[in-house]
């Protein structure tokens, strides 16, 4: 029998550890593996939040993935995909097609910012850290900020899944503004889709609600819960149920949707974009598709006032790759890889410090109680982690860590 042919769509944690846990299970003998994606840098997408305040540079959260694809005898293809078509069996993109016998989508998201008038950043006043060119303005609007600055508004939209970075930039740049002596000049409001703070779309975890209400208030960061935002001005935030807060600078988190190439190829997708599959992570109707990360189609924990979605983190995206790899290579032997309840290892950046929080299973009801705490050894440890983790993915490798992230 030749070599079968697997065709992996994106080049972020998802697609990378897939990449990297295939070859770890299958041979280039027993494999042909691409990886086809439009951006050929790996971003640490975690970090973004640092590089909006200053703190690090694009370039220092980033790799070329070629080189580290090529040592684990994986193909790279720069490429835009702009369909899938699953009865044929191929992939096809700017510059040709890609025939497979399994693929895995791994494209991540895209940002729904069409759900709030005025959140741009590039055709409205709002802004948003959900990719690196967005990260790379909003580091410019931070600038500005400190330059002239005025009330502030850190949320997240209606519908939003990605809750945590919306804590971490009110607090770095809480942090920023008291390094500069400017906090006093700059009102921070949060306002968060949330039924309560730390619910993050998996009905919160543990003591995590006191910890940030009690951060949130020492730090003079006003809050308003369940606040559905509809429309981003120049000089203000507007919501369903108040009047507007004033916001010379609005950071708001979008909701997510899939990307165009996979939300419009038939029989791939669900009505919002996202890739329906079961507990391997294995599509649930087209053959020899798998999908992982963002891409994946999860429903919400619970109904909220406000709709607030499931969260997909990098530690749990980490996750779905190492179940598709392995069940992929288990039925290229004629049997089927175990799987697991998806668990949340994070580490929430503070400025001056970190919270850690670690959920078993993620949905509700758990295992396990909650880990929760904070304090300046989980800022060292993510600083540590960010730079052991690009580290090792330079070389083709992933951390061995038991923390999780």
């Amino acid at each position: 029998m030749g070599a079968v042919r697997i065709v992996i769509v994106g080049g972020s944690f998802g697609g990378l550890t897939t990449a990297y846990e295939l070859r770890r299970h299958l041979s280039p003998e027993r494999a042909e593996i691409t990886l086809v994606a439009k951006d050929g840098q790996f971003r640490f997408v975690p970090s973004f939040p640092w590089v909006a305040m200053g703190r690090r540079r694009l370039e220092q959260i980033s790799f070329p993935l070629a080189g580290p694809l090529a040592n684990k005898h994986v193909g790279f293809a720069q490429e835009t995909v702009t369909g899938i078509d699953t009865a044929s069996k191929v992939v096809s993109t700017d510059a040709g097609d890609h025939p497979y016998d399994f693929l895995v989508v791994a494209t991540g998201h895209r940002s729904a910012n069409e759900a709030v008038p005025g959140l741009g950043p590039f055709d409205g006043p709002g802004h948003s850290p959900m990719s690196a060119k967005e990260t790379t303005e909003l580091a410019g609007a931070i600038q500005a900020l400190l330059a002239d600055p005025g009330p502030v508004v850190v949320g997240a939209a209606p519908g939003a899944s990605c809750i945590g970075p919306v804590y971490e930039l009110a607090f770095e740049l809480d942090h920023l503004l008291r390094r500069r002596g400017l906090r006093h000049q700059v009102p921070i409001r949060l306002l968060t889709p949330e039924p309560f703070l730390g619910h993050m779309g998996m009905g919160g975890a543990g003591t995590i609600r006191q910890l940030l209400e009690g951060a949130l208030e020492e730090r003079d960061i006003a809050y308003r819960t369940s606040a559905a935002i509809t429309r981003i001005t120049g000089e203000s935030v507007e919501t369903a149920d108040a009047a507007p807060t004033s916001s010379v600078c609005s950071i708001v988190i979008p909701p997510l949707a899939g990307v165009d190439a996979v939300a419009s190829s038939p029989g791939l997708a669900n009505p919002k974009g996202f890739v329906p599959v079961d507990d391997h992570y294995r599509h649930q109707a087209a053959d020899g598709v798998y999908a992982v990360g963002v891409a994946v189609a999860l429903p919400p924990v619970d109904a909220t006032a406000v709709p607030v979605n499931f969260p997909k983190t990098g530690h749990m995206t980490e996750q779905m790759a190492k179940i598709a790899a392995a069940d992929l290579a288990a039925r290229l032997e004629g049997h089927e890889a175990p799987t697991d309840e998806l668990s949340a290892r994070c580490i929430l950046g503070m400025g001056d410090r970190a919270a850690y929080l670690a959920v078993d299973p993620v949905r509700p009801p758990r295992n396990r109680i909650p880990s929760v705490s904070d304090g300046r050894q989980w800022l060292i440890a993510k600083m540590a982690f960010e730079r052991a983790y690009l580290a090792f993915a330079r070389r083709g490798k992933l951390v061995p860590t038991a923390l999780g992230w």
